[in-house]
């Protein structure tokens, strides 16, 4: 076996299980810091059963005065659904909120600045950042428009309409087992195949796809594999399926989670 070839069958080999579109930030901070990323996208973004709410929310955008966003996926469906259906995004005037660096990065590519990101890239985190806006300085309601996936949690808006604001959700994307899930995870785990040393998880519902999936392919997760979690949310999810986090990125980012990934691995026997 020459050098090279050895040298590359030394890499750990990690799976990345975000969405087609949204694997290469997380594969190429793996393959920066040593690993082999392999890369089988368990959920796929489409269309909500009905941008019904999204267009009312658009057709009367300057009545809120905040924007929220809890995914960069929202931040992209908001634009593509207004530019698709021949809304102005006018949002002179409207405060906007997005839940992470990630959700901030896709609103600059739109031209637009967050005025609020809470410290930590989860539901809680932000509604206890968006509590004090609750209310207007003369007392009447804050209008918030949340914008959100078709399954989302209902804890920031619940939090925020307790302390009296108004919440308006507008579905903008639903998520979806892609079809070739099966066959791309058998190639990985069925026996006779070499399996990955790890499975990175970036959110609860890739968790819940990835193990619906390995359940239709009667497949089974190896032990020696080491399951990372991108936060606490997703890992009260791998909690409630069975299957705990080894380990959790520090911050809610694919660079903190390549990172504790990839240390983890490097320190194993």
């Amino acid at each position: 076996m020459s050098r090279e070839s050895r040298s590359s069958a030394q890499k750990p080999r990690v799976l990345v299980t975000r969405a087609a579109g949204q694997a290469s930030a997380l594969a190429d901070e793996l393959r920066r810091l040593g690993a082999e990323p392999i890369n089988v996208p368990v959920l796929q973004i489409v269309p909500p059963d009905s941008f019904e709410e999204l267009d009312d929310a658009l057709a009367e955008l300057t009545r809120f005065h905040w924007l929220l966003f809890t995914s960069a996926n929202a931040v992209e469906a908001w634009a593509a659904r207004a530019k698709h259906a021949g809304f102005k995004l006018n949002v002179a005037g409207i405060k906007i909120a997005a839940i992470g660096s990630a959700t901030a990065r896709a609103l600059a590519a739109i031209d637009r600045k967050p005025d609020l990101v809470p410290a930590i890239a989860v539901a809680e985190s932000m509604a206890e950042a968006l509590l004090p806006f609750a209310r207007q300085p003369d007392g009447t309601p804050t209008r918030f428009l949340l914008v959100r996936a078709q399954e989302g949690r209902e804890h920031l808006p619940e939090t925020l309409r307790g302390a009296g604001a108004e919440v308006t959700v507008a579905t903008a994307y639903k998520t979806q087992v892609p079809g070739e899930g099966i066959a791309e995870l058998r190639k990985c785990f069925d026996p006779g195949a070499t399996p990955p040393d790890g499975l990175t998880l970036t959110s609860s519902s890739a968790s819940r796809n990835f193990f619906a999936l390995v359940a239709a392919a009667e497949l089974k997760l190896p032990e020696q594999t080491v399951i990372a979690s991108i936060g606490p949310i997703t890992s009260a999810t791998l909690r409630e399926l069975g299957y705990p986090p080894h380990i959790e990125a520090e911050q809610a980012s694919v660079q903190a989670l390549a990172k504790v990934m990839m240390e983890y691995l490097q320190a194993r026997p």
